[in-house]
């Protein structure tokens, strides 16, 4: 087997979290270089595949460990990704946000996860230890960040997978119910409900401004 996984594989619990009340933000254009990579790669090159993993590696495996909690779960779910991209890759339309592309695909190759283990009555764990916040923070950002990141994983599972989805990855909505498999409604009342839910955990002086309102700016 292809092993693309980039090493040392980083350890999410000693990544700092940020929890903020976003607007919206465009996303930045499309990269030319990455353009130009996705092109090769499909054309048979598979160092500038690599330079694609290499790009994403992390962000897909920190979603993916907010989604399961299970360090090992998602770094098997982030390889398994990127095999299955790697072989549907020449059905990747130019143009097309290959990051949502690929988020995607972890997505679907989860939910999968999900149902065999339902079958082989082998849950995932609930119990697992939200991420920790690295200890180089001042205490006092370093209690308020952990109360926080503890809110987040106590969120249920459709609401955390489309709230760091959106925050984290800044995607549109519509990007969100595309990789999530549902509808843009869905995806905007699943990032306000779960901030709704955080709002009634966290003290209003750990909120962002304007958050209290749960307001969106389309």
């Amino acid at each position: 087997m292809v092993n693309f996984s980039p090493s040392p594989q980083p350890d999410p619990r000693r990544t700092e979290r940020r929890v903020t009340l976003d607007t919206d933000p465009p996303l930045p254009p499309d990269s030319a270089e990455e353009a130009e990579w996705i092109q090769a790669a499909q054309l048979g090159d598979r160092s500038a595949f690599a330079r694609l993993v290499e790009r994403y590696w992390d962000r897909l495996y920190r979603w993916l460990y907010h989604v399961t909690r299970d360090r090992h779960a998602a770094e098997d779910l982030t390889q398994e990704t990127f095999l299955k991209a790697l072989a549907a890759l020449k059905s990747f339309r130019p143009g097309s946000n290959f990051r949502a592309w690929v988020f995607r695909i972890g997505h679907n190759n989860f939910v999968n996860q999900k149902r065999a283990d339902r079958r082989t009555k082998h849950q995932l764990p609930e119990d697992a230890a939200a991420p920790d916040i690295g200890t180089e923070a001042a205490i006092e950002n370093r209690e308020t960040l952990e109360v926080v990141a503890k809110a987040v994983a106590e969120l249920p599972e459709d609401f955390r997978a489309a709230l760091t989805l959106r925050v984290e990855e800044e995607l549109s909505f519509r990007e969100v119910a595309k990789i999530l498999n549902t509808t843009e409604e869905t995806a905007r009342w699943r990032v306000f409900k779960a901030r709704q839910k955080l709002m009634k955990v966290l003290a209003p002086e750990l909120l962002p401004p304007g958050a209290a309102t749960g307001e969106e700016k389309v």
